[in-house]
């Protein structure tokens, strides 16, 4: 592979200076983590590289802007590099997490309508509940960039609901990141990160097995699994199942 400079390291995820200006590269990693609890999923990157190709892919045919370019291999994806806003949208259909926790809420209960929580993203803080008061205060986001987020927010949980029923799959909440991309001298709010296990909650229809990230935060077993359970139903296990890819040199 060629030499290229890394630009941010993250738990999950590497991303790296792209081929052209305004690209990154991301490179999808097995590592994983909750809290203070780490671990390894053999295969993680590989899967969560296609999966969120396939997510990304069929989001933007429905008109919902993303970064996402093109996958270049089985650990990597070219995508447009972007202004990442700090701020976690989290979309939740069904109680369980920290919602069950916080009020009383027996997990697997299906909410009267869906709901919308915020969260500044700082692992330093523990990334913390914030209000739409708060984004705004602090300068993270302005109220027409909350509007887009909200909006986006939505239309991503409708399609992604009914895309998921079809293979046996419930939607329970999910995690999205956004950030602004800019075009000249226009600025557009866009879907960033990954759309993946490793921040969807996917439960089996009928069993209500739990088929994601969960696994591995609550030591359930089977993480490396559920996450190829998850590409099989959308049709894209890699052949073979996950192989590996080492990740690019680094420029000294």
């Amino acid at each position: 592979m060629s030499r290229r400079r890394r630009i941010y390291e993250g738990k999950a995820k590497d991303l790296f200076e792209g081929p052209e200006p305004g690209t990154l590269v991301q490179y999808f990693k097995d590592d994983t983590s909750h809290e203070q609890k780490k671990g390894v999923i053999t295969g993680k990157g590989v899967l969560n590289n296609r999966i969120s190709e396939y997510l990304m892919t069929r989001l933007g045919e429905m008109g919902v802007p993303t970064h996402f370019v093109r996958r270049l291999n089985m650990r990597e994806q070219l995508v447009r590099e972007v202004e990442i806003i700090p701020v976690e949208v989290v979309v939740r259909n069904v109680a369980a997490g920290s919602l069950s926790k916080r009020f009383g809420i027996p997990e697997g209960t299906q909410l009267p309508r869906s709901i919308i929580e915020f969260y500044y993203k700082s692992d330093e803080l523990g990334c913390p509940m914030v209000s739409e008061e708060h984004i705004t205060a602090f300068g993270w986001a302005g109220p027409q960039d909350l509007d887009d987020m909200l909006s986006l927010s939505l239309r991503i949980n409708d399609y992604l609901s009914g895309l998921f029923l079809g293979t046996g799959l419930k939607l329970v909440d999910f995690k999205v990141e956004f950030g602004r991309l800019w075009d000249n001298d226009e600025m557009r709010i866009v879907l960033a990160d990954e759309i993946s296990p490793d921040n969807c909650r996917l439960w089996d229809i009928k069993t209500n097995e739990k088929l994601d990230k969960d696994r591995f935060r609550q030591d359930l077993g089977k993480v490396e699994e559920a996450y190829q359970e998850v590409a099989r139903r959308l049709g894209i296990l890699p052949e073979g199942g996950p192989g590996d890819v080492k990740a690019p040199k680094l420029m000294q």
